[in-house]
């Protein structure tokens, strides 16, 4: 008897032709809900579904066994579930299906049987050879076949070529291959089964089904609960006799596609992080475009210096030319240059206003650094401070006041692209001004800076910067890489680049840089910085990419 009809049995028999009726004449109910009403309805009357694959969908001329059905159905005891009118229970089975070769297989033979057929009974015809047997039934069932034909003893060689050595055959691997597409299992027993699933003829296909009992807001209508209290429920009183679904405050939320840290701004933000415990302000670097004079001349690089070249620089073509700085200030500059002063013999060469003027797209930070050391000079020359903070600046007689400034952002080279050269990136720069700095001040505060950052093993080695006397390159023992690399550059800044600014003679200030990209490459694990920065950048790696901690 089919479930309708022993539906019908206990009673219920013109409540279930009236809910098929309306289902038929209004296509326009969902079919979820029709199934939510079948099981409810059965429910009602056995008490249990003990079997889904029981169950007969509206529509359907057959009991729901197949795993389509069966999610259909889970999708309708899921609705009810969250409502507490049912609980259920899933079962897995597990079944076979037919691949593509398989299902050949079944239609047409066997490998094995199609070798056996194109051949002709010893003595009654023409051996065939295996390359003829291949143009009759193709190379892969002649590859196959041969050798399980061999095997099961259907055939023999004579002469060059092959014969019958049986008259009959029985296809077995038909046989199966249709009884699993029938049945989805094999009666031989799991033998059979892993057999014919190494040959990649069946695989495993997982399916559910479910047993279903009351829950403790059971109801046989399908009537959906309120999810929002409206305006007219209110109005009305609607609210009062309304049902509610509840919340569920246990659920996830969506997971917000939002924007990703690039892992450049997790690195600079860390870096920010450490400037700043050690009591650095940020220096003001939106500058992108600088004068010659700041980027250059200011710092104390003579005009004729090599990175000055178009090789190195860019430089703008409109605007051309860039506004003066202080008068003053500019002639001590470029007497210095060109004559010398402070101690200094210069470079006795000629100054050029032209050079001086022109802008371009700055290589470094330190011209940033430059301005800000001007200003912290102006006590110094004697210039009247902005606001009367005289009781809180610390200063000496002389206007001189300590500073610690840092700043990362973007400068522009002139570069070949390649594996680790871009045109445009990261500079991270720290200055100290104070009175009586040495050296050994610029080592240990190096050494400070770095174990912030996990590097404890560092190496110095002298170097010559235009602006800095002594100066230092940074080395830092790389255990991956098992060698030493560079990691930054310093020095003190020369008394021919502070003096023309106005500091007194013993105030000294120390000044080092290293980038931005050399250290996130190094976090990453990322050996070609065009990954990291540029076009070629996968988004899924910036979403995904750890926050990093030194």
């Amino acid at each position: 008897m089919s479930p309708e009809l022993r539906y019908l049995s206990v009673g219920y028999r013109n409540d279930w032709i009236s809910r098929q009726a309306l289902l038929t004449s209004h296509p326009s109910v969902p079919m979820a809900e029709s199934i939510q009403q079948l099981i409810l309805d059965h429910l009602d009357a056995h008490g249990s579904v003990d079997d889904t694959r029981t169950l007969t969908l509206p529509g359907a001329a057959a009991p729901a066994s197949d795993a389509e059905s069966q999610t259909t159905i889970l999708g309708a005891l899921n609705s009810l579930l969250s409502r507490e009118m049912i609980h259920y229970e899933s079962h897995e089975t597990i079944s076979h299906v037919l691949t593509p070769e398989g299902a050949q297989i079944a239609r047409q033979g066997s490998h094995e049987a199609l070798v056996w057929t194109a051949l002709s009974v010893k003595e009654a015809g023409t051996p065939i050879t295996p390359a003829q047997l291949k143009q009759i039934i193709g190379d892969e069932a002649a590859k196959v076949g041969q050798g399980r034909a061999f095997k099961n003893g259907w055939i023999a060689k004579h002469g060059n070529g092959l014969v019958k050595v049986v008259s009959t055959i029985e296809d077995v691997t038909q046989n199966e291959l249709r009884a699993v597409e029938s049945t989805g299992t094999l009666s031989a027993g799991e033998k059979s089964l892993a057999d014919l699933r190494k040959r990649k003829l069946i695989v495993q296909k997982k399916g559910q089904w479910f047993t279903v009992q009351k829950g403790p807001n059971f109801s046989t209508s399908t009537a959906k609960p309120e999810t929002d209290l409206t305006v007219d429920m209110l109005t009305s009183g609607a609210w009062k006799s309304a049902q509610f679904k509840k919340y569920n405050f246990e659920a996830e939320g969506i997971y917000p596609n939002g924007g990703a840290l690039h892992p450049l701004l997790k690195v600079r933000e860390e870096m920010r992080n450490i400037f700043l415990e050690m009591g650095f302000a940020e220096m003001p670097t939106s500058s992108f475009v600088e004068s010659g004079f700041w980027c250059f001349d200011a710092l104390f690089v003579p005009q004729q210096h090599p990175a000055r070249e178009m090789q190195d620089t860019f430089y703008l073509s409109d605007p051309i030319k860039a506004l003066s700085p202080p008068r003053d200030y500019y002639e001590r500059v470029s007497r210095v240059h060109e004559h010398g002063g402070f101690g200094s013999a210069g470079y006795r060469a000629p100054w050029s206003d032209a050079e001086s003027h022109k802008l371009l797209l700055r290589t470094h930070t330190t011209a940033s650094s430059a301005h800000m050391l001007y200003k912290l000079a102006a006590r110094c020359r004697g210039e009247p401070p902005k606001e009367d903070d005289d009781a809180r600046s610390g200063r000496d007689d002389d206007g001189f006041r300590p500073a610690k400034l840092f700043s990362i952002d973007r400068v522009f080279r002139n570069e070949t692209m390649d594996a680790t050269h871009l045109a445009e990136f990261h500079q991270v720069e720290g200055v100290v001004a104070d009175r009586g700095l040495t050296l050994a001040d610029l080592i240990g505060f190096m050494r400070v800076f770095f174990s912030k950052m996990g590097i404890s093993n560092l190496r110095f080695k002298p170097a010559y910067n235009p602006y800095t006397e002594p100066s230092l390159e940074i080395f830092a023992f790389h255990p991956m890489l098992n060698k030493w690399v560079e990691v930054g550059n310093s020095g003190m800044f020369r008394p021919e680049m502070l003096e023309p600014m106005g500091f007194p003679k013993d105030v000294h200030v120390h000044g080092w840089g290293i980038s931005l990209e050399r250290p996130t490459m190094i976090r990453y694990g990322i050996n070609n910085i065009r990954t990291l920065v540029g076009h070629k950048v996968p988004i899924e790696s910036v979403e995904k990419s750890p926050a990093v901690r030194f």
